[in-house]
């Protein structure tokens, strides 16, 4: 038992840290050059991104079923009958991941990181190029704000995992499939509405770097970040899986023909 819960917890972290590693650097490629490849061309993040979390999936869903987010783990806690046992271990475990895939990052765009700041006039103390890491309020959104539109974010995330793991639903992706449509979720997402705060919709995918940040040079700019921003990734993910679990679990689940027929054979 201890040694699967040990692979299912390396499992997780492994999975944070491939989804940061090409998340975060596609993050500084949008970032750090001029022109950026990704300026005139948004949807390439989204797709990079959503790569990841593809690819996340498939080297690592069958040891832990890939939650790679804390807000996932909690709602199969809660709705799914995932161990409670479990979730801090899997917690902790996608932030060290996601620290590990922050450190990745770092050595591959350490020298692109300083001649940006350089040349852009910052510093690391003050948030220079801290987007590569980690998300912030967009143009006009104020933290409380940001922590609404991560609550209805992460609950359009995790509804749409429901739908697409939901073993009831006879419409959702069969065999293998059902990583690269999460994949395309993150994507749709980050499109659609992930200028708002650089959609992070995972606490994990936020925090880890962050505090990789604050070890390496970025400090109060990175933790507790300008206007204590630190805890809305985290707090509004949370209560958008429960939201968005329940929303699936109450309003979808219990209508859908093959569960209804399971209920009530003829």
């Amino acid at each position: 038992m201890r040694r699967q819960l040990a692979g299912e917890l390396i499992s997780e972290a492994i999975a944070m840290s491939i989804i940061i590693s090409f998340g975060d650097s596609v993050a500084g490629m949008y970032t750090l050059y001029s022109p950026s490849p990704y300026q005139t061309a948004y949807w390439g993040v989204c797709i990079a991104w959503g790569l990841a979390v593809t690819m996340a999936i498939y080297a690592t869903g069958s040891i832990s079923g890939t939650h790679a987010n804390p807000a996932v783990t909690l709602a199969l806690a809660l709705y799914r009958q995932f161990s409670w046992k479990k979730v801090i271990p899997y917690w902790l475990a996608q932030v060290v991941g996601a620290f590990l895939g922050a450190a990745v990052v770092y050595v591959l765009y350490g020298p692109v990181i300083d001649h940006f700041n350089a040349a852009s006039g910052l510093t690391r103390a003050g948030g220079g190029a801290a987007g590569v890491f980690f998300t912030h309020p967009g143009l006009a959104v104020t933290p409380l704000h940001a922590l609404s539109d991560q609550i209805i974010l992460t609950a359009f995330l995790i509804f749409g995992i429901f739908a697409i793991t939901e073993q009831y639903n006879e419409m959702a992706p069969k065999a293998n499939s059902s990583a690269f449509m999460i994949g395309l979720l993150v994507a749709l997402i980050g499109a659609s509405m992930g200028y708002l705060e650089a959609w992070a919709i995972n606490p994990a995918r936020d925090f880890g770097p962050r505090f990789f940040c604050f070890i390496f040079g970025w400090g109060s700019s990175a933790l507790p970040s300008p206007g204590n921003y630190w805890w809305v990734p985290i707090i509004g993910p949370l209560l958008g899986g429960i939201v968005g679990g329940a929303a699936y679990q109450f309003l979808i689940r219990p209508y859908l023909p093959s569960h209804l027929r399971k209920l009530n054979p003829e």
